[in-house]
Protein backbone atom coordinates (compact mmCIF):
# COMPACT_ATOMS: atom_id res chain seq x y z
CA UNK A 1 0.00 0.00 0.00
CA UNK A 2 1.05 3.08 -0.72
CA UNK A 3 1.22 6.34 1.24
CA UNK A 4 -0.61 8.85 -0.04
CA UNK A 5 1.82 12.95 0.21
CA UNK A 6 -0.94 14.42 2.14
CA UNK A 7 -1.36 11.60 4.49
CA UNK A 8 3.16 12.22 4.93
CA UNK A 9 3.03 15.08 4.78
CA UNK A 10 0.88 15.39 7.91
CA UNK A 11 2.28 12.95 9.97
CA UNK A 12 6.15 14.59 9.42
CA UNK A 13 4.83 17.63 9.98
CA UNK A 14 3.22 16.73 13.72
CA UNK A 15 6.17 14.75 14.38
CA UNK A 16 8.60 17.59 13.29
CA UNK A 17 6.92 20.19 15.42
CA UNK A 18 6.59 18.49 18.93
CA UNK A 19 8.18 15.54 20.39
CA UNK A 20 5.58 12.71 20.26
CA UNK A 21 6.55 9.21 22.23
CA UNK A 22 3.45 7.32 20.97
CA UNK A 23 1.51 7.25 17.66
CA UNK A 24 -1.84 7.24 19.60
CA UNK A 25 -0.81 11.34 19.83
CA UNK A 26 0.07 11.46 16.65
CA UNK A 27 -3.25 9.32 15.73
CA UNK A 28 -5.01 12.75 17.57
CA UNK A 29 -2.97 15.24 16.10
CA UNK A 30 -3.62 13.58 12.85
CA UNK A 31 -6.97 12.87 13.00
CA UNK A 32 -6.18 9.37 11.64
CA UNK A 33 -6.80 6.28 12.77
CA UNK A 34 -3.80 4.38 15.39
CA UNK A 35 -3.73 1.60 12.33
CA UNK A 36 -3.37 3.83 9.78
CA UNK A 37 -0.45 5.97 11.79
CA UNK A 38 1.26 2.47 12.95
CA UNK A 39 1.23 1.67 8.92
CA UNK A 40 2.68 5.33 8.19
CA UNK A 41 5.44 5.52 11.23
CA UNK A 42 6.72 2.23 10.10
CA UNK A 43 6.78 2.57 6.60
CA UNK A 44 8.63 6.45 7.41
CA UNK A 45 11.46 4.08 9.80
CA UNK A 46 11.97 1.42 7.37
CA UNK A 47 12.81 3.82 4.62
CA UNK A 48 14.78 6.06 7.04
CA UNK A 49 12.86 9.12 7.29
CA UNK A 50 12.15 8.39 11.24
CA UNK A 51 13.71 7.26 13.94
CA UNK A 52 12.78 5.86 17.36
CA UNK A 53 14.89 6.75 20.02
CA UNK A 54 14.94 6.34 24.09
CA UNK A 55 15.33 10.09 25.99
CA UNK A 56 18.61 10.98 26.90
CA UNK A 57 17.76 12.10 31.04
CA UNK A 58 14.44 10.07 30.96
CA UNK A 59 13.96 8.37 34.22
CA UNK A 60 11.43 5.79 32.84
CA UNK A 61 14.38 4.38 30.16
CA UNK A 62 11.13 2.84 28.76
CA UNK A 63 10.45 6.89 27.26
CA UNK A 64 11.14 7.05 23.52
CA UNK A 65 10.72 9.92 21.21
CA UNK A 66 9.96 9.86 17.59
CA UNK A 67 12.90 12.07 15.58
CA UNK A 68 12.76 13.48 11.48
CA UNK A 69 16.36 12.20 9.98
CA UNK A 70 18.30 14.35 7.73
CA UNK A 71 16.38 12.64 4.73
CA UNK A 72 13.29 12.82 6.66
CA UNK A 73 13.81 16.33 6.57
CA UNK A 74 14.40 16.49 3.20
CA UNK A 75 11.58 14.71 2.22
CA UNK A 76 9.17 17.22 4.66
CA UNK A 77 10.67 19.93 2.63
CA UNK A 78 10.06 18.49 -0.69
CA UNK A 79 6.78 17.14 0.24
CA UNK A 80 5.50 20.46 1.32
CA UNK A 81 6.16 22.16 -1.90
CA UNK A 82 4.46 19.71 -3.57
CA UNK A 83 1.44 20.12 -1.17
CA UNK A 84 1.54 24.02 -1.59
CA UNK A 85 1.57 23.83 -5.05
CA UNK A 86 -1.62 21.31 -5.29
CA UNK A 87 -3.87 23.43 -3.32
CA UNK A 88 -2.85 26.58 -4.66
CA UNK A 89 -4.08 24.94 -7.89
CA UNK A 90 -7.18 23.78 -6.07
CA UNK A 91 -7.53 26.97 -4.98
CA UNK A 92 -7.44 28.66 -8.34
CA UNK A 93 -9.92 25.84 -9.84
CA UNK A 94 -12.18 26.39 -6.51
CA UNK A 95 -12.22 30.22 -7.50
CA UNK A 96 -13.21 29.87 -10.93
CA UNK A 97 -15.99 27.71 -10.32
CA UNK A 98 -16.93 30.18 -7.95
CA UNK A 99 -17.68 32.72 -10.58
CA UNK A 100 -18.72 30.64 -13.31
CA UNK A 101 -21.44 29.52 -10.87
CA UNK A 102 -21.76 33.67 -9.83
CA UNK A 103 -21.81 34.62 -13.64
CA UNK A 104 -24.24 31.84 -14.41
CA UNK A 105 -27.02 33.12 -11.33
CA UNK A 106 -26.69 36.87 -12.76
CA UNK A 107 -28.71 35.39 -16.11
CA UNK A 108 -31.23 33.41 -14.58
CA UNK A 109 -32.28 36.10 -12.10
Amino acid sequence: MKIDIETKYKVLDVISKSKISNQRSIADKTKFSLGKVNYVVNQLIEVGFLKFENFKNAENKKNYVYILTPSGFSEKIKITQSFIERKEQEYIELKAEIEALKAEKKYKI
